[in-house]
């Protein structure tokens, strides 16, 4: 029985209006196509046998397919419909007999397995193709859940990765610039925010997540000051932009992991382009030859995870380029259909 609150689901619909109009036209036709008053009259008389094949009709789409061939098999299914078959044509001649006896007795046994062995056909059919849509769409509900999955324990892995980096920088900050540990801490808190409400849903404004990323730029800006030249640009409309949230922070966390340090005269550009269905990301940084030479591009757990969530959940939908130029690494990240 249906809970009260939770409403039908499309599925039930369709099939509620599936059976209103077969059995409506299988009812009604005969009557309105019947040639004469006569013929009209007897149609009438059996529209009680008509009416019994919609019990048939469910016992074998409802219950035989579903039950006896999904968990017993094919021979078990055949066994079970023949023995319906049989039962059902006796028990619809009784009722022909009791409504009209003399027409009836007339008629051959043939006669008495046609009607049912026809509704069981439209039935069975009926019923494999609702089975089968029903399985397909149980696969593809558990494929969904199973991705769902991998992406939340791979935005569980982001949040300790990245508390732990900015948390580094925080101690330097703090040790060396007292008088700036109250607005790191408030830097912080920001980011704090985003990542424990914000990162949990499967998209958000773009404009949120370029101002979590501002923070985090703000807060290496401060513990490195005019050390590393640090720029951010954005360009476009970002107003109307959805994007999976802490998406572009780990190629930002990479450039200053490094793009700093040993690194001579290092500087770090971060560029958002945001086009009306397309969003462009680049990072660009300054490494040292041996940095470059013995890093993988994609190594650490932020790139390798967002690689992995932009297969996910941008398929067929971004393109991404690591590229070396002399000292320079540079991380070209674009992604379509981010509008609302």
């Amino acid at each position: 029985m249906r809970k009260p609150g939770i409403p039908w689901s499309t599925d039930k619909w369709y099939k509620i209006i599936f059976h209103l109009v077969l059995w409506l036209l299988w009812i009604f036709v005969p009557i309105l196509s019947a040639p004469d008053e006569r013929a009209r009259a007897f149609t009438i008389s059996m529209i009680p046998v008509g009416l019994s094949n919609i019990p048939l009709f469910l016992i074998n789409s409802e219950w035989l397919i579903p039950k006896i061939f999904r968990k017993k098999g094919i021979g078990y299914y055949l066994i079970s419909l023949l023995i319906l078959i049989v039962i059902y044509a006796f028990f619809q001649n009784m009722l022909k007999e009791w409504l009209v006896a003399e027409l009836i007795r007339r008629r051959s046994m043939f006669w008495m397995f046609v009607p049912v062995i026809f509704v069981t056909a439209i039935s069975t059919g009926y019923g494999f193709i609702v089975y089968l849509l029903a399985e397909e769409k149980a696969r593809q509900e558990e494929h969904q859940e199973r991705l769902q999955s991998e992406v939340a324990f791979l935005r569980s892995q982001i949040s300790p990765h990245f508390i732990f980096n900015v948390l580094n920088s925080i101690v330097y900050l703090i040790r060396s610039k007292s008088d700036q540990a109250e607005k790191v801490t408030l830097e912080l808190s920001e980011l704090m925010r985003y990542m424990l409400y914000e990162s949990g849903d499967k998209q958000v404004p773009l404009e949120k997540e370029i101002d979590y990323l501002a923070n985090y730029i703000e807060l290496q800006k401060m513990r490195f000051g005019e050390d590393v030249k640090i720029r951010f640009e954005t360009v476009g409309e970002v107003t109307n932009q959805l994007i999976e949230p802490m998406l572009l922070i780990p190629f930002v966390e990479n450039a200053f992991k490094h793009g700093v340090g040993l690194v001579m005269h290092p500087f770090i550009d971060v560029r958002l382009e945001a086009g009306p269905n397309s969003l462009i990301f680049e990072v660009t940084n300054k490494v040292t030859p041996d940095t470059a030479a013995e890093k993988d591009p994609s190594s650490g757990i932020g790139l390798r995870n967002v690689f992995r969530r932009l297969e996910l959940l941008y398929p067929e939908k971004h393109q991404v380029s690591i590229n070396r130029n002399n000292d320079q690494f540079n991380v070209h990240l674009q992604l379509y259909h981010t509008v609302k």
